[in-house]
């Protein structure tokens, strides 16, 4: 569900654009532009806090530290609520993935659609895996544009619609919108096959690391089951090295103690 949560604390987006940097620019342009801006070569680590609001369900706050070394793309995360989950973990080293549970003492082998602590988020959302490698440029079927400009509230921006190349992707089409002024994605709307609103992502808040804009705040909507809600906050963002020791199983329950 949460597909881009990696692009919010495994990568970051420089404010490189100027106005009138890109004109006319193409779907395949912005789709590049907005890839290389958000290409970090850097450890991370950060606290995320998710609250999952459900229907059925009520609401559910979820909070974890995250570690990612970008070396070989290795992550490793720690769960600190809610109690239940408190002390479990994930550790993806290589094509490797195990879930750790404190309360046994064990590793258990997972696939990469593992729920990290009964979220909606999945392990292969915090993968590293390029925008022009899953998807392409798709026209607009009305209009027949690739790009089009509009205004998202009083903000200029730049829509275009993209469609996927590979088939492990939660949604074949998606459509973004982005600031014209400076790049930064502002809204994203996912589609499935036969072309149904699946889910709306805003991103509602930026900071700046290291010279860079990353969103720390964004809000994820179902739009199929009506009325589920994710807010994502990102905090306590590092990009200062990362010891090896960290990516191991052994520092995992070390933690978890």
């Amino acid at each position: 569900m949460i597909k881009t949560i990696y692009l919010l604390i495994g990568t970051s987006v420089i404010l490189a654009f100027t106005a009138g940097a890109l004109a006319n620019p193409s779907a395949y342009s912005l789709m590049k532009k907005i890839e290389d801006l958000q290409e970090l070569t850097t450890d991370v680590r950060a606290r995320v806090d998710l609250t999952q609001t459900k229907t059925d369900q009520g609401t559910k706050n979820i909070n974890m530290l995250y570690y990612r070394r970008d070396s070989d793309d290795s992550f490793l995360i720690v769960m600190i609520a809610p109690e239940t989950e408190k002390g479990n973990g994930y550790l993806r080293m290589g094509d490797n993935f195990w879930m750790y549970r404190c309360n046994t003492r064990t590793f258990q082998h997972v696939n990469r659609d593992e729920s990290i602590g009964g979220s909606d988020a999945h392990a292969d959302d915090f993968e590293k895996r390029k925008l022009t490698q899953l998807y392409e440029p798709a026209k607009d079927p009305v209009s027949g544009a690739s790009v089009s400009e509009e205004k998202l509230g009083a903000i200029a921006v730049y829509k275009f619609r993209v469609t996927a190349k590979v088939n492990d992707v939660d949604y074949p089409l998606k459509v973004y919108w982005v600031r014209q002024d400076n790049g930064l994605p502002l809204k994203e709307q996912s589609f499935s096959k036969s072309g149904t609103l699946m889910q709306t992502a805003y991103f509602m808040n930026y900071t700046i690391v290291d010279g860079r804009y990353v969103p720390v705040k964004q809000l994820y909507i179902d739009e199929f089951e009506k009325g589920n809600r994710t807010l994502v906050e990102i905090s306590g963002i590092s990009t200062q090295r990362l010891d090896n020791a960290i990516f191991t199983k052994a520092y995992l329950e070390n933690l978890s103690k």
